[in-house]
Parts: C-alpha cells; structure tokens; sequence
C-alpha cells in the first residue's frame, strides 16, 4: 500500500545558500502549481539533456522547442528574481524548471514532480572545465555583479585540467559548489513519491527505456507515432545541430556559441589523465561522504538491491 501524504516526512527548507552562480532565496516567494516538474542536478550532469526529454515529453516530439528559454534555472542569478518570476508564472505549458541547488536549501511541494540526475564526478569536472573555460568575460561579469558580497567570484580558469579536478576534489567543488553534499541530500529522499534518481550513464545506455520511465514517472501518455520523433529529438546529434534552441541563453554566455555548450556528451575522458593512486582517492572519498550504496551508484548508476 502507497504511503499517505500525511504519513511522509517531507523535506523542509534549512538554510539559504549563496554562490557567484544562485541564490537560494528565490524560492521563497516561488508560486508552485499543482503539475510543476522540476529538474535537480550538479553542475554538468545531463541537466540540458533532460530539459530536452522533458520538453519533448510534454510537447509531443515537437520541433523547434528552444528549451533554453521555456526551461530556466530558477535559481540563478541572470536575470533578475523580479523579472525570472514574472516570465515563470506567464507560463501557459506544464512547467519544467531546474536547480542545482541541495535539496535542503530549495522549498519542497509535495504536488510536483522532481527528478535528480548524476554523474561521476570525473566526467562532471571535464564537462565542467570546458564550460568554466569558454565562459565569456561578460557573463562572468554579471554574475559577479548579481553575486552576494560574501561569496568568491567567478574568474577565468587558470589551471589545466588535471589540476583544476585535484583542486575541485580537495575543496569539495571549487569553483563551483560542494559535490557531495548535492549528491548526498537528493539520495537521502529517493524513497519519496515524487522524486525519481536517474544517472547519465543509463541515459546513455538506453536513452529510449529510461525517457519510458519518465514518461511513466511524470503521467504523460504519448501516442505509439510519435515515440521515434522524440527519441530522435533528444539524441546528441540533434540537440548540437540545434544547439542554440537547448542551450541557455541561446549559447551566447560562451565563446563559440552554443556548439560550445552543447560539447561533447561522453563519459571516460579522465582515464588518460588521472592516475590509479588519483583515481582510488576519488572512489574512497565518494565512499567516505556518501556511503557506500551512495558511491556505488554515482560510479555505475546501479541502484542497491533491497
């Protein structure tokens, strides 16, 4: 028998949480409906490519779909709270917003939808380095300028990429956010009703049985001729032929457009770079902050058996 809602113990919002990148006290004044989704990851973890299932989800393999502006991330600091809440609730479709924030720091609607993505954090941080090093100078300096005193600022990348993972792995996340503690508070509420974990790497393996499970997920019937369209809408290929419609911002914020945000898709571009010794710090430290059902996850996207 299904859990009553009065029998669940939701999450509750705990704290605030501010980066050079989103400020969580923009969800204190968001209006929830009844049928919003919402998108939970770290930072490069199938984010975009999820937004794109979902839109073509709700819009029938549709083309010509720019998720980049139906889909934005309701936290972030561009643009302003007045203006991103205002253009949310004008919004006629069923909603499908995204966050990158730890679940503790976002208000939660037992009504809504929310599905989490991950990634091992390796292909997190590869991913990441091309974004971080084609960032325009004049996106990082709005950020900057909308960015709580308090918090560092973002600035241009400065190491190649085998140090700047050593440094993301030793401060838990720089320049960006703490990794684990993200990973670890949306584990920790997987068994709720209204929360459904994937991971990038089964995306990748059978994109067409992991989109049927969300379908399931979300409650959205797609009629059998319209299943190749969407599959072919949200493979790779299409999104970086179209980049500039999945793209934030239209792919504007990076040198190069948004082919450059839309890059490469792959996992495994690490093994050549990091040594055994680096690569068995990683898995023990993923052990060590999130368990070890947690880790084995996040490195394989393998649920524990029950």
């Amino acid at each position: 028998m299904a859990p009553k809602d009065t029998d669940i113990n939701w999450p509750q919002k705990s704290r605030e949480l501010y980066t050079n990148h989103f400020d969580s006290t923009i969800w204190n004044d968001f209006q929830f409906r009844d049928d919003d989704i919402f998108i939970g990851t770290y930072a490069k973890s199938g984010t975009t490519w999820l937004q794109q299932i979902i839109a073509q989800l709700i819009f029938n393999g549709a083309e010509g779909l720019v998720v980049g502006e139906m889909s934005p991330w309701i936290d972030l600091l561009l643009p302003p709270r007045e203006i991103k809440l205002a253009e949310v609730e004008a919004q006629t479709h069923r909603r499908f917003l995204k966050t990158h924030l730890p679940l503790d720091a976002l208000v939660y609607e037992p009504k809504a939808k929310y599905i989490y993505v991950a990634r091992d954090g390796r292909d997190v941080v590869w991913s990441y380095y091309n974004h971080h090093l084609n960032q325009t100078p004049e996106l990082m300096r709005d950020l900057n300028e909308m960015k709580d005193p308090s918090v560092d600022p973002i600035e241009p990348v400065d190491l190649e990429i085998h140090d700047y993972f050593l440094r993301w792995l030793e401060r838990d996340g720089y320049p960006l956010w703490s990794f684990w503690e993200n990973i670890g508070s949306w584990w920790a509420a997987r068994d709720l009703p209204n929360l459904m974990l994937l991971h990038f790497s089964n995306l990748k393996k059978d994109m067409p049985g992991e989109i049927r499970k969300i379908a399931k997920f979300l409650e959205i019937d797609i009629a059998d001729d319209k299943w190749d369209d969407i599959f072919t809408h949200c493979s790779f290929d299409y999104m970086k032929e179209h980049a500039e419609e999945s793209a934030p911002m239209g792919g504007t914020a990076w040198k190069g457009g948004a082919k450059t945000f839309i890059h490469k898709g792959t996992n495994g571009r690490w093994h050549d770079t990091l040594s055994k010794d680096e690569c068995s710090n990683y898995e023990a430290m993923s052990i060590d902050k999130l368990g070890p059902d947690c880790a084995h996850w996040l490195a394989t996207g393998k649920m524990p058996a029950n």
